[in-house]
């Protein structure tokens, strides 16, 4: 039996993914089904788009439902205020300096599940949250990118209430 590859993830993420899932059986299932009992009212399921595109939503429904599932089986819950603020990891909120630029990111570094780049959430699985994983403020990171190397220096390590 190999081993199953823990995925962190924090409270928050779990909520989430908690609140998703249980939409998923509950309503999205109850929903699709509908779908599918009004679509074979219609008659001839061969040529019937409507229930062609309700069992297709069907499956994407319970595809999402096992992922889910899955990550859930095999799930590390990051306390964040338990996070050791000496060095960065998941559950922190991280201020980057670009050192060729001078822009500076505010982000939180959360597990793969929950990055959302657009929300500043960026995966510890990421190039960046790779480099910066486990270092401390002052220290100077590269990152290899399409563009080439960028580097960073970490500015500040917070508890994170984004």
């Amino acid at each position: 039996m190999a081993d199953v590859k823990k995925t962190q993830i924090t409270y928050e993420g779990l909520k989430k993914l908690e609140d998703e899932l249980q939409d998923l059986k509950i309503n999205r299932r109850k929903d699709v089904a509908q779908k599918i009992k009004e679509a074979r009212e219609l008659g001839d399921l061969s040529e019937n788009a409507e229930y062609d595109a309700a069992k297709d939503e069907q499956r994407e429904i319970e595809a999402r439902i096992e992922e889910i599932d899955n990550i859930l089986k095999n799930v590390e819950v990051v306390d964040e205020d338990e996070v050791d603020l000496s060095k960065v990891s998941i559950g922190c909120k991280i201020k980057l300096k670009d050192l060729e630029y001078d822009d500076i990111f505010d982000f939180k570094m959360v597990g793969s599940t929950e990055a959302n780049v657009l929300k500043g959430k960026i995966s510890n699985e990421s190039p960046v949250g790779r480099a910066i994983d486990g270092k401390s403020v002052g220290d100077i990171v590269e990152v290899e990118t399409q563009d080439g190397m960028i580097k960073y220096e970490i500015l500040e390590i917070q508890k994170s209430k984004m």
